[in-house]
C-alpha cells in the first residue's frame, strides 16, 4: 500500500512539482513536506531543485510579492522591511520544546512539547492559505564532507526562499543521495510569516512564535518575517547543531573565522564568538585579511588538530557603524553593484541609509514605520529613528574580495586560536591570552560578560553573563557543555591557543572609549604572533598581555599610526576592583544558573581571584602592565 504522505504530495502538488519531489528517496524527508502542506494547507507548492531558472524566479518572485523591493538605483541592491514590532531576536518567544521527564537549563526559555506543539500547530494551521509554501533543500557546512548537515525550509516568504540562496550552499543535489531510511539526521524548519498586512509584513505580531523541538530537528516559526527569526538555520538549528555536536564529541559555535597573515605570508585561522553588535562582523572583515565565516562554525578534531569550516555561505550582518572610514572593504562591498538585500535602512531617492554610515542622513524617506520624517514618534511617544540599530545586510561571501579560498573545502581549516569578546567597560583588557586551554575558555569564555545590545527585543544596556556568546542556544544542561568544552581541548594534539577581547573598555574617569575601532587590527595580528611564539606576553592575574614595544611595532606597521606609552598603560593597565566584582557576578551566575558546573570553572575563577588579592597587597588596586615585567 502506498504510504500516506506520497498520496498526500501527489494529490496537492503539480506534476512537475512533485517528479522533483520523487527523486528523493529519504521517507522521512517526504513526510515532514507532506505534514507541512497538510497543516498549512497552500494554494501552491513550489520546489526548487536549485536550477539557475528555479533561483531566478524565487528573487522575482520576491519583488512581485511587493517582500522585497527593487527600487534603488545600484543593480543587484534589494530592500525588505520587517514589520515595526518585529526587529530582532525575541527571546520570550522563543522556546525549546522540552518532553516530560527532560529538562534544560533553567536559564533558557522552554515549554512543554506537547503542550508547545499543540499550540504552535493551531497557528500554523492554515496559515499558507492564499499563498505558496516553497520548500529549499540546504546543506549547513561544505559539500562531501564530515561537517555536512542537510536541510530542509518550508516557508511561505519569498523573501526567506531569497535569504537562504544567499546565506546557504545548495543541497537538492545531496537530498538525491540520502538513504531511504530515516536514520540520517536532517534538520527541517516550517515557517509562516502568518497573515500580512499592507505593507506585507507579518501582522498579528502578538502571536509570534519560535519553537524548537530537539526530538525532531525541527524548527517552527510564525508571524514573524525578520530573518533571526525565520531563516531557521541561523542561531536556531545551531541549537539543533549543538545537541548533535554534544552527541558526537564536536562543538558547534557561535563563531567568526579570519585568516590573519603573519610573516612571510603566513596564514593563520582564528575562531570569535562575539555576542550581536560587539564586533563580531567586523574583526572577521579586516581589510587585508580573509574571512572565511562572520557567524557559526562546526569544530572538529580531526586527527588530533582543531578544524573549522563555516556553516553558512553568506552574510546577515548589522549595518549601523559600517562606514568608509573604519570599515572601507565590507563599505565599499555593500555600495557596489552586488546582490544583497537590506533590511530595515532608510530608503531615499533610490538609494539605502542606515545610521552612523559616516555622513549626513535625509530627513524623510521611508523605513520600517512607513512614510518617516525626522522627529516621528510611535504610538509609545518614543522618536523613530531614521533606520533601524538592527538594520541589516544580507550578501554572499564569495561577493567580497577577501573571501578565504577555503571556504567550501570540505576539510575544513586549522584553528590556532579561538577569540572571545563581549562589551566590558569597566574591567578586561583590550586583548590578552589564557595561561592555558582550560584558563582561557573559563576565564574569557565562561565568563564572558556584555551589555546587551539592539540586537535581541530587550533593552538595551543591561550587563548579563553570556557564556561563549552562545547561551541563548545552548540546548543542552549548561554544566555539560562547558565540560564537553574543557575536555574537547583536552583531546587535542594540538591545542589552539585561547585569548580574550574588549573593544570596549573605558577610561576609568572620563568614560571615554580607550580603543579605537581600528586598533583591533592590532591586537588580531598580535594574536597571530602569539600562535607561533613570534613575541613573548607579560604575565598577569588576568592573563598574557603583550609589550609595549611589540604594539608600537605592529600599530606602525598596521595602522601608520604612533602609540604612545601612556595609551598603553591606560589600555593594560589590570583594574583590580573590577576584576573581583567581575569574578563574583560570574560566581553567582555559575553557582544559581548553573547546574552541576564542572569543578574546573570554580578553580580557575577562584585562583584567579587569589592572584589579583595578591597583586593588589603588591602594587594597589590599579597595576601599571610594567609592574608584571
Amino acid at each position: 500500500m502506498e504510504d500516506l504522505y506520497i498520496q498526500i504530495l501527489k494529490n496537492k502538488l503539480k506534476q512537475e512539482e512533485y517528479e522533483k519531489l520523487n527523486k528523493i528517496k529519504n521517507k522521512k524527508v517526504l513526510k515532514f513536506i507532506a505534514e507541512s502542506i497538510e497543516l498549512c494547507n497552500p494554494d501552491d507548492v513550489f520546489i526548487c531543485s536549485d536550477t539557475p531558472d528555479e533561483v531566478a524566479y524565487i528573487k522575482n518572485m520576491a519583488i512581485v510579492s511587493k517582500e522585497e523591493s527593487s527600487a534603488l538605483l545600484t543593480p543587484g541592491h534589494t530592500f525588505h522591511f520587517d514589520g515595526y514590532y518585529d526587529q530582532g531576536r525575541d527571546r520570550e518567544v522563543t522556546k525549546f520544546l522540552v518532553p516530560k521527564g527532560d529538562k534544560l537549563s533553567p536559564a533558557l526559555k522552554q515549554i512543554d512539547r506537547d503542550e508547545g506543539l499543540s499550540e504552535i500547530k493551531e497557528l500554523l494551521k492554515n496559515s499558507m492559505k492564499g499563498k505558496t509554501m516553497i520548500v529549499r533543500f540546504l546543506i549547513l557546512g561544505p559539500a562531501n564532507s564530515i561537517f555536512t548537515i542537510p536541510c530542509v525550509e518550508c516557508t511561505d516568504s519569498w523573501y526567506v526562499a531569497h535569504s537562504v540562496e544567499l546565506l546557504y550552499r545548495h543541497g537538492y543535489k545531496e537530498f538525491l543521495d540520502l538513504p531511504e531510511d530515516e536514520k540520517t539526521d536532517i534538520f527541517f524548519t516550517l515557517h509562516s510569516a502568518g497573515e500580512l498586512d499592507e505593507n506585507m509584513t507579518s501582522k498579528n505580531y502578538d502571536k509570534k512564535r519560535i519553537y524548537i523541538d530537539y526530538i525532531e530537528n525541527t524548527v517552527y516559526s510564525v508571524n514573524t518575517q525578520y530573518a533571526g527569526n525565520s531563516v531557521g538555520f541561523k542561531k536556531l538549528a545551531l541549537r539543533l547543531a549543538i545537541r548533535k555536536a554534544h552527541r558526537e564529541g564536536w562543538l558547534a559555535e557561535h563563531f567568526m573565522i579570519i585568516g590573519v597573515y603573519g610573516p612571510n605570508g603566513r596564514k593563520t585561522y582564528l575562531a570569535g564568538a562575539f555576542p550581536s553588535a560587539c564586533g563580531k562582523t567586523s574583526t572577521a572583515m579586516l581589510e587585508g585579511e580573509k574571512i572565511l565565516s562572520d557567524d557559526l562554525a562546526y569544530v572538529r578534531n580531526i586527527n588530533g588538530i582543531c578544524r573549522a569550516v563555516n556553516v553558512e555561505c553568506g552574510i546577515f550582518g548589522i549595518i549601523q557603524g559600517v562606514n568608509p572610514i573604519d570599515d572601507p572593504l565590507i563599505y565599499k562591498t555593500i555600495t557596489s553593484p552586488n546582490e544583497i538585500i537590506f533590511s530595515n535602512v532608510l530608503v531615499k531617492d533610490g538609494k539605502v541609509w542606515w545610521l552612523d554610515m559616516g555622513c549626513e542622513l535625509p530627513e524623510e524617506g521611508i523605513n520600517y514605520s512607513g512614510k518617516w520624517y525626522k522627529g516621528k514618534k510611535d504610538e509609545k511617544g518614543e522618536e523613530i529613528l531614521p533606520a533601524h540599530k538592527n538594520a541589516r545586510y544580507t550578501i554572499s561571501l564569495k561577493a567580497l574580495p577577501n573571501c578565504d579560498e577555503e571556504l567550501d573545502n570540505p576539510n575544513g581549516v586549522e584553528l590556532g586560536g579561538i577569540i572571545f569578546g563581549g562589551r566590558d567597560y569597566r574591567g578586561y583588557v583590550p586583548v590578552q591570552q589564557g595561561f592555558d586551554w582550560v584558563h582561557g575558555i573559563i576565564a574569557y569564555g565562561v565568563a564572558l560578560e556584555t551589555e546587551t545590545t539592539f540586537a535581541i527585543t530587550e533593552a538595551e544596556g543591561k550587563y548579563e553573563i553570556n557564556i561563549m556568546s552562545i547561551q541563548d542556544f545552548v540546548s543542552i544542561p549548561l554544566g555539560t557543555y562547558i565540560k564537553n568544552y574543557i575536555e574537547f581541548g583536552k583531546k587535542l594534539k594540538k591545542v589552539p591557543c585561547v585569548f580574550g577581547v574588549n573593544y570596549f573598555l573605558r577610561d576609568i574617569k572620563t568614560g571615554e572609549y580607550l580603543n579605537s575601532r581600528k586598533d583591533k587590527h592590532v591586537w588580531i595580528k598580535w594574536m597571530e604572533l602569539r600562535v607561533h611564539n613570534d613575541v613573548k606576553a607579560i604575565q598577569t592575574p588576568t592573563g598574557l598581555i603583550p609589550y609595549y614595544d611589540d604594539l608600537k611595532i605592529l600599530f606602525l606597521d598596521v595602522l601608520k599610526k604612533e602609540y604612545l606609552k601612556d595609551d598603553y598603560v591606560k589600555q593594560f593597565t589590570i583594574r583590580v576592583p573590577e576584576n573581583l566584582a567581575k569574578i563574583e557576578r560570574v560566581l553567582k551566575f555559575i553557582s544559581t544558573e548553573i547546574e552541576d558546573p564542572p569543578e574546573e570553572v570554580y578553580q580557575v575563577l577562584n585562583e584567579q581571584k587569589e592572584r589579583l588579592l595578591k597583586a593588589r597587597e603588591k602594587f594597589g588596586d590599579y597595576i601599571s602592565p610594567e609592574k608584571f615585567i
